[in-house]
């Protein structure tokens, strides 16, 4: 059976569509590689691209795509509701069939490589590639965003992976690794106060004393005068979407603020779902091998 990998490559742009069609071109059409899904977010200025593929395949059409978008995209003059580093943001490669994580953080690091020496974009590895602890979370390494890397890169202990230390002009840095199937999943909530989104937010991720695989910050949504929990859950097998939402609706109830709504981004594994309509009906001993689908 053929080796499957997932790739979820975050750009930053969400607004001009003849970029964003320029910037998906690469994954279209391509043997051995099979776009699945792109969406763009206009608040977070955006796109998110989920591709899957053989590993060779994959990595040259994610290389095609990332010189695509350091042509493009300039940092000097993007503004948006998500942190960013640079004009493609974050670079994961996930296991999905056949495929160890060993071989993941492999590509990982071939694609970092190439990325550093091709486009002259500094390079961090993150997660499950990273080359310390403190590199592993997100977070921690994209923190000062685009403004503030021009400084932090320069710092011994931030000097990145691939690549000299010094921030591209326009296009930023990179991080790339190799993780879990993440789900990125958003709250709404009924109140236009950015702080309290910030601070329901604060309290339910992990580093605020939180759910263990919760990634959270607080976002705008101007356009229809509301705000949103935007939510990461990077192990959804260890830390359930239900949990997430009853811990929002929990905290949101202090502020007198309720749920309106929710969403996912991009693609989300069957079991992520499954395991959230178990706990709303009430199931007992229910499996996923009583999905049809996953007979099939």
């Amino acid at each position: 059976m053929n080796k499957i990998m997932e790739c979820v490559p975050n750009f930053s742009e969400g607004r001009d569509l003849q970029k964003i069609d320029k910037i998906v071109a690469p994954f279209r059409g391509k043997q051995g590689v099979k776009l699945l899904d792109y969406s763009n977010d206009e608040d977070h200025n955006r796109l998110v691209v989920t591709v899957v593929g053989e590993p060779e395949p994959l990595r040259d059409a994610v290389l095609e795509a990332i010189g695509v978008a350091v042509e493009l995209i300039d940092l000097n003059h993007h503004q948006g509701q998500h942190p960013r580093m640079g004009a493609v943001d974050v670079v994961p490669f996930i296991p999905i069939r056949n495929v160890t994580m060993e071989e993941a953080v492999a590509l990982s690091k071939e694609v970092g490589k190439e990325v550093a020496k091709r486009y002259s974009l500094p390079v961090f590895l993150y997660e499950k590639s990273a080359s310390a602890p403190h590199r592993e979370n997100l977070a921690a390494v994209r923190k000062g965003e685009f403004e503030g890397m021009a400084e932090k890169i320069k710092q011994p202990e931030w000097h990145p992976d691939f690549g000299l230390a010094e921030r591209h002009p326009t296009a930023g840095t990179v991080a790339i690794g190799a993780r879990m199937p993440l789900v990125a999943y958003n709250i709404n909530l009924n109140t236009p106060s950015l702080e309290i989104a910030h601070d329901i937010a604060k309290k339910i991720r992990f580093i605020g004393g939180g759910l263990r695989y919760c990634k959270a910050m607080g976002v705008e949504l101007k356009d229809r005068g509301i705000t949103q929990v935007s939510i990461n859950m990077t192990d959804y097998t260890r830390t359930a979407l239900y949990r997430a939402f009853e811990l929002v609706r929990v905290e949101a109830r202090r502020y007198g603020v309720s749920i309106v709504g929710s969403e996912i981004i991009g693609l989300v594994p069957m079991e992520a779902l499954i395991d959230t309509a178990s706990y709303y009906l009430g199931l007992e001993n229910f499996s996923m091998e009583q999905v049809l689908e996953a007979r099939m």
